[in-house]
């Protein structure tokens, strides 16, 4: 499955997918139409299917231009049917969706919103997790709880190490800032916030991550991890109260 990073707004990122053995077009978390559909001409490509994460209008504000241009499926949270315009297939924890010769699986991962998903395509070894798990940094807690969140993450957390991890936005300087700051003695961590910090300098997107750089680095994956906790003073403490003191430290930082 081909993959391209189309850049939106300040900061966000809209994915479009290619399934080249079908030729099933897919645009993932659409919040402005018109660089998709700039996209689409100049790859004379027609789009078949319009994924959602979550609710937010800068991941669903193209949704109508696009289904007016295109006839796409557009695909979703259930949990968000009246928030969603235009959704047609609304899918929830355990359900698949077919991408041409790829199926997606589907994650209920609240905590950012209540009807939050991601979309997983095991073969492609690529996991779309909107605004739930970002590369070093995880969504703000606008309509979750820290254990709905933690819960979340730990469910993500769970694939395989080799996933690339396509998330929302590209937060992933300030993430790095802030994730030395709970975890600086992780020469892991203190050598890919150097890493960051050079691509950004070069203009380059950070975006795909894969899931065992962000098990190795990302303080919001690790609340149960002892280093993590001790570095906290909170040495056995629950993970999901280490995971709010870690929310609640980088919503002030």
């Amino acid at each position: 499955m081909d993959i391209h990073l189309i850049p939106a707004f300040a900061d966000n990122y809209i994915y479009l997918l290619r399934d080249p053995t079908s030729g099933a077009v897919g645009v993932v978390d659409p919040g402005d139409a018109q660089p998709v559909l700039a996209e689409l001409d100049r790859r004379n490509w027609t789009l078949t299917h319009i994924f959602n994460t979550h609710h937010h209008n800068d991941h669903i504000g193209g949704n109508h231009a696009l289904k007016a241009r295109t006839g796409a499926d557009v695909i979703g949270p259930r949990a968000d049917v009246a928030r969603i315009p235009d959704m047609e297939t609304c899918l929830g924890e355990g359900e698949t969706i077919s991408f041409g010769s790829h199926t997606a699986q589907v994650f209920f991962v609240p905590g950012h919103t209540s009807g939050h998903i991601a979309f997983w395509f095991p073969e492609a070894k690529a996991l779309f997790s909107g605004d739930t798990l970002f590369a070093l940094g995880c969504g703000r807690l606008f309509e979750g709880t820290p254990a709905q969140m933690w819960a979340s993450l730990v469910k993500l957390r769970g694939l395989p190490d080799d996933t690339r991890v396509y998330c929302g936005h590209e937060y992933t300087l300030s993430n790095a800032r802030f994730a030395v700051t709970v975890e600086p003695d992780n020469a892991a961590l203190k050598a890919r916030a150097a890493e960051i910090a050079a691509q950004r300098e070069r203009g380059e997107p950070t975006i795909p991550s894969t899931l065992g750089v962000e098990k190795a680095t990302n303080p919001f994956l690790r609340a149960d991890v002892p280093e993590v906790q001790a570095a906290l003073g909170m040495a056995g403490a629950d993970p999901v109260a280490v995971f709010a003191e870690i929310r609640g430290r980088k919503d002030r930082f």
